[in-house]
């Protein structure tokens, strides 16, 4: 790792092929929005030669150019694929947004990886979000590192941020979250004294960078005391995890273990996940100190990262869901990809990036594509043959040629029309399935319009293929409201989407206040008389009809019952009441919200042997219904979901208070290992229409939750009398 012989590689060159599984590394990158991820990216990509200075490739941009819209908003949006050679052996950089909003592309990003890096700044700490990941991550045995940033910021503290890694990342075992290397400070100028190197704790060297490239020295006496402090602990910290059962019994016998034995044995620990390094970087945007910690961290890389082939592979079967055998990271093997992102560019049309899990992939052959279809959220199920185009790697707006992708690579493929996020790629002659990763449930409701005539015309297609991209967004045509609703996962998510729309598919809509389904009902029984009688020449139009109508249970519907005696209502004009009420009853009554769960019953009535008609029937049966509800209480009915919320422990009081505030009711607690709750409770929809974002404030990133629905339910007197009076934009309750 660092602490082995310092090398220099050749420039990346030109993007070729990886010739076998054991020469690739994967790894993505997880950090909050701010921390340093896409400049550590850059900065990586300088040291192994990929660019000349500062991030810039060799056609003009930089290895971050990916979306307008990133520029436009200073931050990553989207997952983010960079390739970078060092001393033989391709990494696969994959870049992942910070903002909670953008989950989706994380989940994908540690679906491509075999590693994970996490980037934490020193002047930040850690945040919610990211000991979420990194619980996700132990909890599938993914092997992670550490990497602090921002260590020259005003309030950075390298000591203090290992230590609350330690502490929140470590968790029961906080000895397997050690440094590997120290900052070491320049001289100060104005109080300040940046960080000039970094001081190797296992092979007890400084590596200096004040000179612009890093070289190599013997410490001087004032570190001394540091390096042994600190050694002493990350040795026993390796050992403790080590595979060796006798090495610790040696080690606490006074034996010298030898610093070779040392990094194999930290290099099995990281690829097992059971150890986790902490590193130390200053990629700074200028000056000579560019890079700083960027070569140790290649090294660890690639030396203490697993390779594609000691990853597990995610289960297959056939598509019809029958079992297959666990596949390998072979390239001899049966093809078997998978679609982590899908992207449009305005050139080459649909991008897919792809990991090949098995086999390998070449340009323009046929293969076959399944998906497991998410019919709710707008995507459809796959089963169809597609030739794929050229393969190319990303950098920056770059896409450079690939040959082939074999087994454990990562590559964009074009002109995959059907192929979705989530989709799996494999030979036609033996398709396979792959088990779905876990996708997080969109709970933002966005209903939006076309702003004119010429988007009327574009619209459905321009969201069809917005929500084929982003596997995290639901579309929904809601045919109570009539409203067409765009389901996000937050603000600065449906910004991105509302933009794209825009920009890339020419799609210009409003956002207008979204509009629950909400229902009415009687309160208590009711009778009515609808009489429909006119006369204007010739035929004329005569019905009578009187009607009860009494409550039902939650769930019932709307039943008609026939009680006529004595032909008042001659038998053929009976449907035409019953067609009459229901039709009134899908308008509504009070407020022209749908009336469900009554019992109508057609007690008597009158008819004209000339004048009476069908029609005449419908109209005086919907008056009927009317009269009895101005003769009784209605009540308006909302809907009310069933929410499970999952909250670390110190926020569950916050929670639970703001939950009252919203009409909510708690129905359970559970505790959850790991320091969570698992709230139950019930709420209206009205009023958990922008919880997803609240709750992330309240939880400072911690907390998430499911909803689903649980029934409809009368609305308090106050709200219901602002939705009948025409002003529910206006109200709190209203502004979802």
């Amino acid at each position: 790792m660092g602490d082995k012989a310092s090398t220099h590689p050749g420039a990346a060159g030109r993007a070729s092929a990886a010739d076998r599984p054991s020469s690739l590394r994967n790894v993505v990158l997880v950090g909050h929005t701010g921390s340093g991820k896409t400049t550590l990216v850059e900065a990586l990509a300088q040291a192994t030669g990929a660019v000349k200075r500062a991030g810039r490739v060799e056609n003009g941009g930089t290895v971050s150019d990916h979306d307008e819209i990133e520029h436009r908003q200073q931050r990553s949006v989207q997952l983010s694929l960079v390739q970078v050679e060092w001393n033989g052996i391709r990494v696969n950089v994959l870049d992942t947004p910070g903002y909670a909003d953008f989950v989706g592309e994380l989940r994908a990003g540690l679906r491509a990886a075999d590693a994970a890096l996490f980037v934490v700044s020193a002047a930040d700490g850690v945040d919610g979000s990211t000991r979420m990941v990194w619980e996700e991550c132990a909890t599938v045995g993914m092997p992670r590192a550490i990497v602090v940033t921002h260590l020259d910021a005003a309030t950075a503290d390298f000591d203090e941020t290992v230590a609350v890694c330690r502490r929140v990342l470590g968790g029961d075992d906080p000895d397997a979250v050690l440094p590997l290397y120290l900052p070491l400070h320049g001289e100060e100028h104005d109080g300040h004294a940046p960080v000039s190197g970094l001081i190797g704790l296992l092979s007890q060297r400084i590596f200096d960078y004040s000179s612009g490239d890093r070289v190599e020295r013997e410490p001087d006496a004032e570190h001394l005391p540091l390096i042994s402090e600190a050694r002493t602990r990350l040795i026993e910290g390796i050992i403790a995890e080590s595979e060796d059962e006798t090495l610790l019994d040696r080690y606490l016998g006074g034996e010298q273990v030898d610093v070779g034995t040392l990094i194999a044995d930290l290099e099995k620990g990281v690829s097992r996940g059971v150890f986790h390094p902490v590193l130390a970087a200053a990629p700074a945007a200028d000056g000579a100190r560019r890079g700083l910690g960027t070569l140790e961290l290649l090294e660890l890389v690639t030396g203490g990262f697993p390779t594609p082939d000691e990853h597990p592979i995610p289960a297959v079967t056939t598509p019809d869901g029958s079992p297959r055998p666990p596949l390998t990271c072979d390239p001899d093997g049966p093809l078997a990809a998978e679609v982590v992102k899908t992207s449009s560019d305005p050139y080459v049309g649909r991008l897919s990036l792809v990991r090949v899990f098995s086999g390998t992939l070449r340009p323009d052959e046929t293969v076959h594509v399944s998906g497991h279809g998410l019919e709710d959220r707008g995507h459809e199920d796959h089963d169809v043959d597609e030739r794929i185009g050229a393969l190319s790697a990303p950098f920056g707006k770059q896409q450079r040629g690939l040959s082939h992708a074999i087994a454990g690579d990562l590559a964009c493929v074009a002109r995959l029309n059907r192929a979705e996020t989530g989709d799996t790629l494999s030979s036609k002659a033996d398709p396979l399935l792959m088990e779905p990763w876990v996708m997080p449930d969109p709970l933002l409701p966005v209903a939006v319009r076309a702003h004119g005539k010429p988007d009327e015309d574009k619209l459905s297609q321009g969201l069809s293929r917005l929500v084929a991209e982003d596997p995290t967004m639901r579309l929904e045509q809601n045919p109570d409201t009539r409203q067409v609703v765009l389901w996000c996962l937050g603000e600065a998510h449906r910004d991105v989407a509302l933009e794209r729309l825009r920009t890339r598919y020419g799609v210009q809509v409003d956002v207008v206040p979204y509009r629950v389904s909400l229902r009415e009902t009687f309160a208590e029984s009711a009778q009515g008389r609808g009489r429909h009688v006119k006369q204007s020449g010739g035929h004329g139009q005569f019905a009578v009809c009187e009607i009860t109508v009494e409550p039902l249970p939650g769930g019932s519907g709307i039943e008609f019952v026939d009680k006529v005696v004595g032909g008042a209502v001659p038998r053929h004009f009976i449907p035409s009441v019953e067609k009459g009420v229901r039709a009134q009853a899908a308008r509504g009554v009070l407020a022209d919200f749908p009336l469900v769960d009554v019992r109508v019953t057609l007690l008597d009535g009158k008819a004209h042997s000339v004048d009476s008609s069908d029609a005449a029937f419908q109209t005086a049966g919907a008056l009927a219904l009317r009269e009895c509800a101005s003769e009784a209480r209605v009540h308006l009915l909302e809907p009310v979901s069933e929410l499970r919320i999952l909250v670390a422990d110190e926020y569950v009081g916050q929670v639970m208070s703001d939950l009252s505030g919203r009409r909510g009711r708690v129905t359970g607690t559970e505790q959850i290992p790991g320091g969570h709750t698992l709230v139950r409770a019930e709420a209206p929809e009205f009023e958990i229409g922008r919880y997803a974002v609240d709750l992330r404030s309240l939880s400072h990133g911690t907390g998430r939750f499911t909803r689903a629905y649980a029934r409809h339910e009368p609305m308090p007197q106050q709200a219901a009398d602002r939705v009948r009076a025409g002003r529910t934009s206006e109200g709190p309750a209203a502004r979802l």
